[in-house]
């Protein structure tokens, strides 16, 4: 299929004011745009090498940010910012090998770390002098934590800059050209482990950038909502709900847009949790009356399944089969003109990494984008400006519930991944309902919010128990539960035992065909969230 995105569409961006992060490969370049959108201002991250300067000139940011990244400045080859950036008479914030790349090329000094030298973690860093950066934030003399990971540092300034903050390992932590409206930071600020960063981030964009903050998901669902009907015009668009938020916000979007122009369709795989097939056609056909085709698919899904074990196999089983359902929904819509999809702006991010070459693939992806050449649609992607918390917010200025917009995650494949090993219709029934008990005592603890993803795992193996005298041979239950930002890395989350005991009786004594339970306590990396 040719899926292009239709020409023209607005840009609804270009009513705020821009900011513009040049990435240098840091892993938490995506926190730096998420900060920086929280206070307001609307950004776009761009890989170092493709932000040539007429390129940057035609987008008229109103202040650039310099990532940090894995690279030193000492080495022959490292990325540079194009030289003409520091001659466009605007600030400039550079953070750790964005401070020192900026240094450098400004004609100061950055020597490669040694072993006092180098900070990783959690440090201190003590303000020396006052700046525009650090108004009503930090005082002259204060003494504020702050999070370090470097190994080179500055050793002397550029002409013009002066010293706002050092620490043990850095003495040049905190600098800045208060003329030039220059600043750079060797730490942190982006991390919530420096509580402080935040507001920095927004003194930049804010007092010296002078950016209005007028980016609210409440300006954005009135702009996009116009986009849409501009691009769309009086053409019929399809949405594949996959019950999970994006789509779902994706798709409640539209119909205020375009109403009866747009028709949902739900492929039931057999493989969702427990009664979430009936909850997403509740929501959407009978709540907000949008059209939908809801296709139980559940007996093919699970016929093509049969004796697949490999992971990869199960995911390419899934992703082929759901196209053919999906392709056959669609013939009922009769002459549809777009495919709604949810792309979210990490989507567009990790297209490209920083060095121009393609990101790894850990593990395939689920999802409607490659759909069958013949059917000839053109894209309609309303979310991809968006992170995923941005979402959330969007699906409360539409006025969803609270509930369903703050849903964790869950993976396209479903429970097939979820279930190691060969799947069967009365082992997912199992899995249902372990992870039904588990998600209900989190709920009870207060707990759901604090977690980024929680979920069971059925493992296809077997042990021996005792339950009211008798030797049983059952399954093995894993829970999963993990804290994230934004799903890139995450740690497992700290559950008391008086909880997992709690738990473990719950699914031992309710559900049938388990008799042990253990919990993951695997941090990502090195292992993945999900388990296949």
């Amino acid at each position: 299929m040719t899926l292009s995105a239709a020409s023209p569409i607005p840009d609804i961006t270009k009513n705020h004011d821009h900011i513009l992060i040049l990435d240098f490969g840091s892993q938490v370049t995506q926190l730096i745009a998420r900060r920086v959108r929280e206070s307001g201002v609307y950004c776009e991250i761009w890989p170092f090498n493709q932000a040539d300067m007429d390129k940057i000139k035609a987008y008229n940011p109103k202040g650039i940010i310099l990532s940090g990244g894995p690279c030193s400045v000492t080495e022959k080859g490292s990325p540079r910012v194009p030289q003409g950036v520091f001659d466009l008479g605007l600030p400039i914030f550079g953070i750790c090998y964005g401070q020192q790349v900026m240094v450098q090329q400004l004609g100061g000094v950055v020597e490669a770390g040694e072993s006092e030298g180098r900070e990783f973690g959690r440090a201190y860093v003590d303000v020396v002098d006052v700046s525009p950066i650090t108004k009503n934030i930090w005082e002259k003399g204060a003494h504020e934590q702050v999070w370090m990971s470097h190994g080179d540092h500055v050793a002397k300034l550029p002409a013009g800059f002066h010293i706002i903050g050092k620490s043990q390992g850095a003495p040049f932590a905190l600098v800045g050209d208060d003329a030039r409206k220059f600043y750079g930071v060797q730490f942190h600020p982006e991390v919530v482990h420096t509580p402080h960063g935040r507001e920095l981030l927004k003194n930049f964009t804010r007092d010296i950038c002078g950016c209005k903050g007028d980016w609210t998901m409440n300006a954005f669902k009135d702009e996009a909502i116009a986009k849409i009907r501009a691009q769309v015009g009086g053409g019929k668009v399809i949405c594949g709900l996959s019950g999970g938020v994006d789509s779902s916000v994706t798709a409640v979007l539209l119909h205020e847009a375009i109403g009866d122009q747009l028709t949902c369709i739900y492929v039931d795989t057999g493989l969702m949790r427990a009664g979430e097939s009936e909850q997403v056609v509740s929501l959407f056909k009978n709540h907000y009356n949008i059209p939908l085709i809801h296709e139980d698919a559940s007996k093919i899904f699970l016929h093509a399944l049969d004796g697949v074990k490999d992971p990869e196999a199960k995911r390419k089983t899934i992703g082929k089969l759901f196209i053919e359902v999906f392709d056959e929904c669609k013939k009922q819509v009769g002459g549809a003109d777009f495919l709604a999809q949810g792309t979210l702006y990490p989507d567009v991010i990790e297209s490209v990494s920083f060095t121009g070459g393609p990101s790894v693939t850990i593990k395939s992806h689920h999802n409607v984008g490659g759909l069958p050449d013949h059917m000839e649609l053109q894209l309609v992607e309303p979310l991809r400006e968006l992170f995923k918390d941005e979402v959330r917010d969007l699906g409360r200025a539409l006025g969803m519930p609270e509930d369903f917009i703050k849903r964790h995650p869950f993976p396209g494949p479903g429970l097939a991944i979820r279930m190691p090993g060969e799947i069967t219709p009365e082992k997912l029934e199992i899995l249902r309902k372990a992870d039904m008990v588990y998600l209900e005592e989190i709920r009870n603890a207060g707990l759901y919010d604090a977690i980024w993803q929680a979920f069971a795992v059925l493992l296809p193996v077997q042990t021996v128990g005792v339950m009211g005298d008798a030797r049983t041979y059952d399954f093995v239950c894993a829970l999963r539960a993990v804290t994230s930002v934004d799903g890139m890395t995450a740690d497992y989350y700290h559950f008391d035992h008086e909880f997992l005991s709690r738990v473990s009786t719950r699914i031992i004594n309710e559900v049938k065909g388990i008799n042990r339970v253990v919990y993951d306590i695997t941090s990502k990396p090195p292992g993945t969230i999900e388990w296949e």
